[in-house]
């Protein structure tokens, strides 16, 4: 598969790279423990943040916390470590907070990689890049479940994850999301990534359908790389091995 020149300079070799992993909705930082632990013995340092309301801090789920909550959340982890030079990677909903993080620190940023991920321009929220009937669906679960306050966890099968053992894990750890992330837009003072190189990695096997929007808008941008990976849309749970043979690249 043919790919920009931009990705040229990305996966080049050097050693001690530093990666931030930020994950999807219902999800945790728990979801990148194969992944993190390839690339630390490659050398290379990894962050794993778990975003607001989720994970390991499910207890401070609230009504305040919405996307701006999320994108400071990223930039805190770049801002405290003092990360500079960091490959940053966002899968699926983890999208939204790295393009805010890259448009409010981009100097501390060397790469953004969306791994299946929501993609936005300024004012969008993530339901306007899903189907109305699976934004009707979502909001009449949360009110069911939550009086409004978050969307339940789906079953393990829609993240295209089939082993017992990987659907053990994502029904054991995953949370209910906030739903106001989903309902407010995003904040960027400039395009997506601004000129930081950024590169879409497609799920093909099989394809997360609500996405396409996403990629369809990533297909008919300038700058963009493309990459596949041959696995579900929980790449990093279902093929860690081969996720992170494609991140070592940018190392």
């Amino acid at each position: 598969m043919t790919t920009p020149d931009n990705r040229i300079d990305a996966t080049t070799n050097r050693e001690g790279a530093t990666y931030v992993l930020v994950h999807g909705a219902w999800h945790g930082g728990w979801c990148w423990k194969t992944v993190a632990r390839i690339l630390r013995a490659h050398g290379h340092e990894v962050f794993t943040p778990t975003l607001s309301g989720l994970g390991e801090r499910s207890h401070l789920l609230s009504p305040a916390i919405d996307l701006g909550v999320f994108v400071q959340d990223i930039v805190n982890v770049l801002e405290y470590e003092d990360l500079t030079d960091v490959i940053l990677v966002g899968h699926s909903f983890g999208g939204l907070p790295i393009s805010g993080a890259a448009d409010r620190v981009p100097q501390r940023i060397r790469q953004l990689v969306y791994l299946d991920a929501v993609v936005l321009e300024h004012g969008q929220t993530a339901f306007s890049r899903l189907s109305p009937e699976i934004v009707a669906r979502r909001i009449e679960q949360s009110i069911e479940t939550s009086n409004g306050l978050s969307i339940p966890v789906p079953p393990a099968s829609a993240f295209g994850v089939t082993e017992p053992v990987q659907i053990a894990l994502l029904e054991r750890n995953c949370t209910p999301h906030p739903l106001k992330t989903f309902d407010a837009p995003i904040e960027l003072d400039g395009s997506v990534g601004g000129t930081i190189p950024k590169v879409y990695i497609q799920c093909v096997d099989p394809v997360y359908e609500p996405l396409q929007a996403s990629r369809d808008f990533v297909r008919t941008q300038k700058g963009w790389a493309w990459d596949e990976i041959e696995t579900g849309h929980d790449a990093m749970i279902s093929a860690p091995e081969t996720l992170a043979a494609k991140l070592l690249r940018y190392a």
